[in-house]
């Protein structure tokens, strides 16, 4: 197998465009069937999420269907190792069907105990598993982010002994973040007026006037 064919395998060329769509929005072309939600993909066309109802106009080719768990995109197993090499992808039983997530899921900070985590984002993981999810994957493989993270541990190995480890650990950590390229947006922030609204503080309580 060339080295073409390898990359394509790892990375075919309708993955990063499928990683980057919205599913589960209303079809244009049918906005009054009540068939109209796109989570159709045509790997062999790359041109949007379509619904049921525009797989008619690409019959012979490859589609696939997107799914949902917890307001994430899913993908059974079955249907796409047909296609792509899911190996150290974690996998998940839903609905009594194993899945891969499309994208990473933000995760706040690995649960007590959790010794293994996506080599990308740090999400928990099983044991077996590298990845938690195929974004995470193909930005894993990647060359460059490779060697990025080679370089910076480098660099964080020459530095000063004064840093302690804990900081030099949080450094790596952040310069990972910034190269790792995710397909989704992270999720965002509080805003201000919610966060005050979170953290309001009771009023001092007040006694009701006395009765003549």
């Amino acid at each position: 197998m060339g080295a073409e064919e390898e990359k394509n395998k790892m990375c075919p060329p309708w993955l990063k465009p499928l990683l980057r769509e919205k599913f589960f929005v209303q079809c244009k072309l049918h906005a009054d069937s009540h068939k109209s939600e796109c989570n159709m993909y045509c790997l062999d066309c790359t041109n949007g999420p379509l619904c049921s109802l525009c797989l008619s106009f690409h019959k012979d080719h490859h589609a696939i269907q997107i799914r949902r768990s917890s307001y994430h995109d899913v993908i059974r197993v079955s249907e796409i190792q047909k296609f792509l090499d899911i190996t150290g992808v974690q996998t998940y039983v839903i609905n009594s069907a194993k899945v891969v997530f499309l994208n990473e899921r933000p995760q706040p900070r690995p649960g007590k105990g959790v010794v293994n985590t996506c080599e990308v984002c740090y999400r928990s993981l099983v044991d077996s598993f590298r990845f938690c999810s195929l974004g995470c994957k193909i930005s894993g493989i990647s060359k460059s982010f490779d060697k990025k993270r080679k370089d910076w541990r480098n660099n964080l190995s020459d530095s000063d002994d004064s840093y302690s480890s804990s900081t030099s650990i949080g450094r790596l950590k952040k310069n990972e973040d910034m190269i790792h390229n995710s397909f989704t947006p992270s999720t965002p922030p509080l805003s201000a007026v919610n966060r005050r609204i979170a953290k309001r503080r009771k009023g001092i309580p007040h006694r009701a006037p006395f009765g003549d």
